[in-house]
């Protein structure tokens, strides 16, 4: 199957369920939510049998007379269709396409146990009617990271970041009748306008300092370029505005106010899915200036500084925080630093060794896991409890010892203690980082990382020492307790066995 089918099926699938919804008559929307989620793990399936330019032509067999006969499964032509002159689909574009969808489904899923919430503030808590299209929405940005995984060149990538953007800028703000909600999609509107314009016009100066925009002709600058001045600037206002998608300092100011007013399956698909459609496209876009030396170095100083001052600002500004919306918020910033510190060591790939571009990935990952998995206890403490502050975790571990265990796996790994995938990923950026004589950046790294234990743990003395103001038990629905059941454990498996991620990843 032709990879850029995938994305042809994402969009039919979502505008088939809002077609859906507007026309089959039902109380509840969860139905909706379900066959989403039906549907992209369908996608996901054949997402491991598509095929692109990049892996050769697809042979099939087929038998005449007794004797078995190879051919071409497509056209013989089908690799000079000029969709190919737009689109990839190498390994790390398929790697990025799965995660997106599963991204995406677990998303989906959060939001069916939290349609009370998405009721009470839309229509009335009674009546759904004002759900429905919050299951569909998902998945337009779903295929708008699918299509970013694929740019080849920055106006198809473009065009696929806002389809993912202005998703979301309906997403954050969907709960009309909440004051939070209402103003973080206000502020993520205009700044989000804001980056989208530093990110145009450092395209323009790009395009205008090489001819062109496709990524793999821009490799070919080097030897037209006689003064790189004016090829950095536009550098670096497109780092300006991929730096707010990925909430990099000084970009991240809409992040803690946008994750606390947001929905909170929004929250955790701005926190995973979001970062992902950002990076992927940075990795895109640096490696042919990483790749020449008129501009590698001024590329990755800059990249050095904003990791630095990114893991120092996300894990300090998260140390004094009571909200653990707002705390997960200031870790997702964190978090973007150590992502940034692998992509500042500009490693590349070498036998039996890990590049930049592929540590970014696995980092993500497992990321996915524990992040996904946190926000799906959070979104039941805040319906059964109504409230995200640490103080609503007291006494977790009293009236729910199971959840509160499964709660302290994930936090021990978004933390990096060893045994878990959060370490894993934590592991191969420090030594990327020692490998490259990044000594400065090492230290800083190790400080962000001391003052992330301090803040996660504190929501696990909230849970087991601290007295329960409220001692109803939290119960997980059946969807989110396979779902924190299915994102512990392998967050525990993959940090003494990644290797499923690291095959992925070739």
């Amino acid at each position: 199957m032709p990879a850029y089918y995938l994305e042809a099926l994402t969009v039919t699938l979502g505008l088939l369920l809002l077609l859906a919804e507007a026309f089959v008559p039902a109380k509840s929307k969860a139905w909706v939510g379900v066959f989403a989620a039906i549907g992209l793990g369908g996608i996901l399936l054949l997402t491991f049998i598509a095929i692109g330019p990049e892996f050769g032509v697809a042979m099939g067999s087929r038998e005449v007379d007794g004797v078995i006969h190879l051919a071409p499964k497509f056209p013989k032509d089908w690799m000079d269709w000029p969709l190919w002159n737009f689109y990839r689909f190498d390994p790390l574009a398929r790697f990025y396409k799965i995660l997106a969808l599963v991204t995406t489904i677990f998303v989906v899923l959060m939001s069916i146990d939290y349609r009370k919430i998405l009721a009470r503030h839309t229509e009335h808590p009674g009546s759904e009617n004002g759900t429905g299209e919050f299951y569909a929405l998902p998945v337009f940005a779903c295929a708008g990271m699918m299509w970013l995984a694929s740019a080849k060149d920055l106006a198809g990538a473009f065009v696929a970041l806002e389809l993912v953007t202005v998703t979301f800028y309906i997403l954050v703000a969907y709960m009309r009748r909440n004051v939070g909600s209402l103003e973080a999609g206000v502020k993520y509107l205009i700044l989000g306008a804001l980056s989208t314009g530093f990110l145009v016009y450092g395209i323009a100066w790009v395009y205008g300092t090489t001819g062109t925009m496709n990524l793999r002709e821009i490799s070919n600058f080097n030897s037209q370029i006689s003064d790189p001045a004016p090829l950095l600037f536009g550098i670096a206002l497109v780092m300006v505005g991929l730096g707010f998608k990925i909430g990099a300092v000084p970009m991240q100011v809409w992040i803690p106010d946008v994750y606390q007013g947001a929905p909170t399956p929004v929250t955790a698909f701005l926190s995973v899915g979001s970062k992902a459609a950002g990076f992927i496209l940075m990795m895109r876009f640096l490696d042919p200036f990483l790749g020449s030396d008129l501009t590698r170095g001024p590329v990755l100083k800059l990249l050095a500084i904003l990791s630095i001052a990114t893991l120092l600002f996300g894990n300090l500004a998260a140390i004094p925080q009571t909200n653990f919306k707002r705390l997960l918020a200031y870790s997702s910033i964190a978090h973007a630093g150590f992502l940034l510190l692998a992509l500042a060591c500009g490693m590349a790939p070498a036998a039996g060794t890990l590049g930049s571009v592929q540590v970014v990935s696995l980092y993500l990952a497992t990321y996915l896991l524990m992040t996904l998995g946190v926000f799906f206890i959070l979104a039941q403490v805040r319906i059964q409890r109504d409230g995200e502050d640490i103080s609503d975790f007291n006494g977790l571990g009293k009236t729910n010892p199971t959840l509160a265990l499964a709660l302290t796996i994930l936090l021990a790994a978004l933390a990096g203690v060893p045994l878990t995938a959060g370490f894993i990923g934590k592991f191969f950026v420090f030594a990327l980082a020692v490998d490259a004589g990044m000594w400065a950046a090492v230290g800083v790294a190790f400080i962000a990382a001391a003052a992330g234990f301090y803040y996660y743990l504190k929501v696990v003395r909230a849970m087991w020492w601290a007295e329960p103001g409220n001692r109803a038990a939290v119960s997980l629905p059946p969807i989110s307790k396979a779902c924190v059941a299915i994102l512990t454990v392998a967050t525990l498996v993959l940090g003494v066995w990644p290797q499923p991620i690291l095959m992925l990843l070739k």
